[in-house]
C-alpha cells in the first residue's frame, strides 16, 4: 500500500493508492486506510487487474454499487470482463452469500425466453410436462446476471420491467404472482439508447436498468495494464497445467501493448496462453509475437463510439464488403478458368468447363439494392432459416427481421 501525503497535487506518474492533504486527522487516517485495505480485498479476491486510472475508476465505482442493491449497467465491448466484474459486484454484497445466477440473453431462443427467466406450470405449452421455476426464482435473495440484454425481445423486456417495479413474477401459464427478492446487473456491448432511439429497446426499461452505469473501457484505451494482465495469466497458465515458459522479452511486450485488442482482455489471455504451449519452454521475442496474433478482427460493429457509425451503417457497408468480396473471387475465378481450357483436375468428368463472356453490368446499385440481394441470396443459402441466415451475414437475428420487414421480404 503506498499513500501519498501532500501538501498540492501528486504527479501523475506517480503511482499510489491514494492522497492525504496535511493537516490529517486520526479519523480520516483510519477510514482512509480501511478503504484501501477494502479496496484490494475486492481486486484480489476477483482476480481483478488494473493499476490504470481508467481501471482504477472502473473498480471504484464497482466497489461502491456492491454495497447497495440498485440496478447495475456495464457497458463495453466484448471481452472486456463484465461478466467478472458483475460476479465481484454480488461477491462483495449484502447477497454474497445468495445465488449468482448469469443468463446469456442472445443465446436463448425467442421462443423460449420468457419460459427460461419466469418458468412455467405443467400443461402451459406443448411439451410442458411439470412445473419448472424460472431463473428469477431461482435467483431467489441473490443476483441475476442479465448478459447481453440488448438482444432481449420486446415482448420479454416488457414482462422484465414489470418485474423490477413489482418484484413479481408469474411463471407462464399460472395464476399465482410469486415474490421475488432479486438483485439485478444487466451487461450489453450495444449502444442501448441508439437502440431505444430505433425502437428496439423500451426506453423505461433502460433507464430502470441504468440507475448505475459502469463502462468498461476497451483494452486498447489503457495498454498500460497489459504487463500486468500478461503477468497474471502466465502465472495462472503455468500453475494450473506444470507448463515450463521462458518468459516475454521486453520488446515482444512493446509489441503486445502497440496491438489494438479488438478482442480485448479476452483475446489477450488466449494469446498468452497460446504463446506458452507453442513456444515449448522458449522465451518470446518481438518477432515472435506477430504469428500469435490475429489482426483479421475490426472493431466491433455493435458500438457506434468504437466505429463513429450507427449499427445499421456498420451492418450495411459489411454487406456491402462482403458482396465486393464474393465478386472479386468470381472474377478470380473466371479469369483461371479462361487460363485454363482443359477442364480442372478436381472437376468431375462430366463437367465441362465453357468459355463465356460475361458483361459487366453498367447499372451501379445503391447499397440498399445490394443488401437487399445479400439477404435475399442468403435466405436462398439457408434455405429460408432466418436464424442461419442471419449467422451467414454476420448481423443479429432482430436486425435481419427488421431488414425483412423494411424491404418487403418474407
Amino acid at each position: 500500500m503506498v499513500v501519498s501525503i501532500s501538501d498540492g497535487d501528486v504527479p501523475s506518474w506517480v503511482q499510489v493508492d491514494g492522497v492525504l492533504e496535511r493537516p490529517i486527522v486520526k479519523e480520516d487516517l483510519e477510514r482512509f486506510l480501511e478503504h484501501v485495505r477494502e479496496r484490494e480485498r475486492f481486486l484480489s479476491e476477483n482476480g481483478l487487474i488494473g493499476r490504470s486510472e481508467a481501471m482504477q475508476e472502473v473498480f471504484e465505482t464497482a466497489l461502491e454499487v456492491a454495497h447497495t442493491d440498485v440496478q447495475v449497467l456495464l457497458t463495453g465491448e466484448n471481452g472486456t470482463g463484465k461478466d467478472m466484474l458483475a460476479k465481484a459486484i454480488h461477491n462483495h454484497s449484502p447477497r454474497r452469500e445468495g445465488p449468482f445466477i448469469p443468463i446469456n440473453c442472445g443465446a436463448i431462443p425467442e421462443s423460449l425466453i420468457e419460459s427460461e427467466l419466469f418458468g412455467y406450470e405443467r400443461g402451459a405449452f406443448t411439451g410442458a410436462t411439470g412445473r419448472r421455476i424460472g431463473v428469477f426464482e431461482a435467483a431467489h435473495g441473490g443476483t441475476i446476471f442479465l448478459d447481453e440484454i440488448g438482444e432481449m425481445p420486446l415482448s420479454a423486456q416488457v414482462k422484465l420491467l414489470r418485474v423490477l417495479d413489482e418484484r413479481k413474477i408469474m411463471r407462464i401459464g399460472g395464476r399465482e404472482q410469486i415474490s421475488v427478492d432479486v438483485r439485478v446487473i444487466a451487461a450489453t456491448n450495444r449502444d442501448l439508447r441508439q437502440e431505444v432511439l430505433e425502437g428496439n429497446f423500451r426506453r423505461d426499461l433502460y433507464y430502470r436498468l441504468k440507475v448505475v452505469e459502469i463502462r468498461i473501457p476497451p483494452l486498447r484505451s489503457h495498454p498500460e495494464d497489459i504487463p500486468l494482465l500478461v503477468q497474471a495469466f502466465v502465472q495462472e497458465y503455468i500453475e494450473e497445467h506444470d507448463m515450463p515458459f521462458g518468459g516475454i522479452s521486453e520488446d515482444a511486450m512493446e509489441v503486445l501493448m502497440r496491438y489494438p485488442w479488438p478482442g480485448n482482455v479476452r483475446e489477450l489471455k488466449n494469446v498468452v496462453e497460446r504463446m506458452i504451449v507453442l513456444s515449448k519452454g522458449k522465451r518470446i521475442t518481438a518477432s515472435d509475437v506477430p504469428q500469435y496474433l490475429d489482426e483479421r478482427f475490426e472493431p466491433s460493429r455493435n458500438l457506434p463510439v468504437a466505429t463513429g457509425k450507427t449499427p445499421d451503417q456498420a451492418e450495411r457497408e459489411l454487406i456491402y464488403r462482403v458482396l465486393l468480396e464474393v465478386r472479386q473471387e468470381l472474377s478470380e475465378i473466371k479469369d483461371l478458368l479462361l487460363r485454363r481450357p482443359e477442364p480442372l483436375p478436381y472437376l468431375p468428368k462430366e463437367v465441362e468447363v465453357i468459355e463465356e463472356h460475361v458483361e459487366e453490368p453498367e447499372e451501379i446499385k445503391t447499397m440498399e439494392e445490394m443488401e437487399k440481394e445479400m439477404i435475399q441470396r442468403a435466405l436462398r443459402h439457408t434455405g429460408g432459416n432466418r436464424r442461419k441466415a442471419a449467422k451467414l451475414l454476420g448481423i443479429g437475428e432482430r436486425t435481419l427481421y427488421r431488414k425483412l420487414h423494411k424491404y418487403g421480404l418474407s
